[in-house]
C-alpha cells in the first residue's frame, strides 16, 4: 500500500543518522536547556528563591530539583505524590509526568514538596485546558493528554524549535499509516536514561514504552513539554513526511522517500567519520 514504506524487519534509523540493521521490527531523549537550576544570592548560604524547571526534563528529574531547593532528603518529593493531590485528567492514573509544566517556581519559607508539585500541576492545565490547545487537540481527533504526549516526543526528538512542527507531523503521518514511531527517545524512557546509541537489544525489550515493537503512542507522555511543543503537537507543519535526521547542527532533512533519507544518513555518517578524526 506504501511503496515507499520499508518492511519493519528491514533497517532502523534514528534522527541522530546512526543506520542499524535489526531482526525485527526515528530521536533523542530530551534534552534539558542549559539554564541555572536555582537563582542563588550572592551569599552561598542564602536558600534559593526561585526553582527553574526546564523544557524536557523528566518527572525524575524535577523531583530531584524539588528536593535539592527545598533541601529535602532524596525521594521527598516523588513521596509526596500521593499527598499532594494533584489534578491529574484520568488517562494519567496519577502519574504526573508530562504535567509538571517548565517554568520559574516562586520559593519562600512555607514552600513544599506537595504546594510546588501542585503549582506546577496547576499551571500545566491551566495552560493545556483553554480553548487552544484543547480545541487544537479536537480538531486532530484526540484528546488533551494524547497531545501532551505527542508535545513529550516532539520536545524529546527536535534538534531545533523550528523543527517542531514537522517532527510533529511525521508522528501525525505515521500514526495515520499504522507504522510504528520507533523513536528512541521512548527507549531511553523505558531505560531510564538519555543516549544516542540504542542497540539492536534495547529496541526489542519488553517495555510499553518500546515504540519499535509497540504501535500508536507510549502509555504515557515521556518527559514535560514546554509551549512551542504543544503548538507543534496541535498545528503540525503540513507534510509528507516519514523521516528525519540531523546531518549536522542546524541541518534537519525531513523526506517521505526512503531512499533519500538512506542519502541523508550516509551524508551524516561521513560527517561524523570526519568530525571523529583526530586533529593534526
Amino acid at each position: 500500500m506504501y511503496q515507499n514504506t520499508p518492511s519493519r524487519s528491514t533497517i532502523r534509523l534514528t534522527r541522530r543518522g546512526r543506520l542499524v540493521l535489526i531482526a525485527t521490527g526515528a530521536v533523542v531523549a530530551g534534552t534539558a536547556v542549559a539554564v541555572p537550576l536555582l537563582s542563588l544570592d550572592s551569599d552561598k548560604d542564602a536558600k534559593p528563591t526561585s526553582l527553574v524547571i526546564p523544557e524536557g526534563w523528566r518527572s525524575s528529574q524535577v523531583y530531584d530539583a524539588v528536593d535539592k531547593a527545598l533541601a529535602r532528603p532524596a525521594g521527598t518529593a516523588k513521596k509526596a505524590l500521593a499527598r499532594a493531590a494533584l489534578k491529574l485528567p484520568n488517562d494519567a492514573e496519577g502519574n504526573p509526568e508530562g504535567y509538571l509544566f517548565p517554568a520559574t517556581y516562586p520559593l519562600n519559607d512555607k514552600t513544599t514538596p506537595e504546594s510546588l508539585l501542585s503549582f506546577m500541576v496547576n499551571t500545566a492545565n491551566q495552560k493545556f485546558n483553554g480553548a487552544p490547545i484543547a480545541a487544537g487537540a479536537q480538531r486532530n481527533a484526540m484528546n488533551v493528554y494524547q497531545a501532551v504526549t505527542i508535545a513529550s516526543i516532539v520536545q524529546a526528538e527536535s534538534a531545533a524549535k523550528a523543527d517542531m512542527g514537522k517532527v510533529a507531523r511525521v508522528i501525525f503521518n505515521r500514526l495515520e499509516r499504522g507504522m510504528p514511531l520507533q523513536m528512541d527517545s521512548t527507549i531511553n524512557y523505558a531505560l531510564n536514561r538519555s543516549t544516542l546509541r540504542t542497540s539492536d537489544a534495547d529496541t526489542r525489550i519488553d517495555s510499553p514504552y518500546n515504540s519499535y515493537q509497540r504501535m500508536g503512542l507510549p502509555p504515557t507522555p515521556i518527559d514535560n513539554p514546554g509551549e512551542e511543543a504543544m503548538r507543534a503537537a496541535i498545528t503540525p507543519t503540513p507534510g509528507d513526511w516519514l523521516y528525519f535526521v540531523t546531518v549536522k547542527p542546524g541541518d534537519t532533512r525531513f523526506t517521505a522517500n526512503y531512499e533519500e533519507h538512506l542519502r541523508n544518513v550516509a551524508e551524516f555518517n561521513a560527517n561524523q567519520k570526519k568530525s571523529a578524526q583526530p586533529k593534526k
